[in-house]
């Protein structure tokens, strides 16, 4: 195989990888605090195949990781007493039987034991990273901008919103959520406005995505058909020396 089949898969190999980030994005445009995602790439020279004399390196493209777009979502209105949206800078924090996570979905519920929880029954904590229980028969719940829970002049806890310093630090874990990967703890997010009966909607723009999924199949096309002539070449190469021996 030559150089030119050895960039050329290199390159096919990164697009498949954008091709699935593409398509997930996609497939989340309707998901709740959902951030879009973006492949990056870079080069890296190496020695080349044997050539008649060149010494020039050549160089692969290779997948260096996911860039996460953190900006903010449009906020949905849906009136419900737990359905919580972030405005600015910060996370939900919660808990799971891994520790702590972290989340914009702000979809809460409560379960059979009166704890603030979210859709798949991890408990939401407050700012002394305790659980929220709630009563049902003192009333109507409401939550402050500033995450405060109270039920009539009864006040239930702060949840916790907190921010990281390097949004790089934060992976994500399945179900929406996000670990931190860091040494450092995530600090109290001291902008950060809680609004109750409402969701973040995803920031995906599904007409940005559809266009990037259309420019990468045809990448991957076109990369093919470069592959297909660079091997074409090389065998009529080899049938001219035949006849000439």
């Amino acid at each position: 195989m030559d150089n030119a089949l050895y960039v050329g898969l290199s390159r096919q190999m990164t697009l498949r990888r954008e091709l699935d980030i593409v398509a997930n994005n996609i497939a989340n445009a309707n998901t709740t605090g959902f951030k879009t995602e973006d492949l990056m790439v870079r080069t890296e020279a190496a020695k080349p195949a044997r050539t008649l004399g060149g010494t020039n390196p050549v160089k692969f493209v290779l997948d260096d990781g996911v860039a996460r777009n953190f900006s903010q979502g449009a906020m949905t209105k849906t009136g419900g007493d737990f359905d919580l949206a972030i405005e600015g800078l910060g996370f939900f924090k919660v808990q799971t039987a891994g520790g702590e996570r972290y989340t914009r979905d702000g979809r809460f519920t409560t379960n059979p034991e009166g704890k603030l929880v979210t859709q798949t029954g991890n408990p939401v904590l407050d700012e002394g990273g305790g659980e929220i229980l709630i009563d049902p028969k003192q009333g109507p719940v409401t939550v402050g901008k500033d995450g405060i829970v109270s039920q009539g002049p009864l006040a239930l806890g702060k949840i916790a919103v907190v921010q990281a310093d390097d949004l790089a630090s934060l992976s994500k874990d399945g179900d929406n959520l996000y670990r931190n990967t860091s040494n450092a703890t995530l600090q109290q997010a001291p902008n950060a406005v809680v609004h109750q009966g409402m969701l973040e909607s995803s920031n995906v723009q599904s007409v940005v995505e559809i266009t990037k999924l259309i420019a990468v199949q045809r990448a991957y096309e076109s990369m093919a058909k470069m592959m297909d002539n660079a091997a074409e070449l090389t065998r009529s190469a080899v049938e001219r020396l035949g006849k000439a021996n």
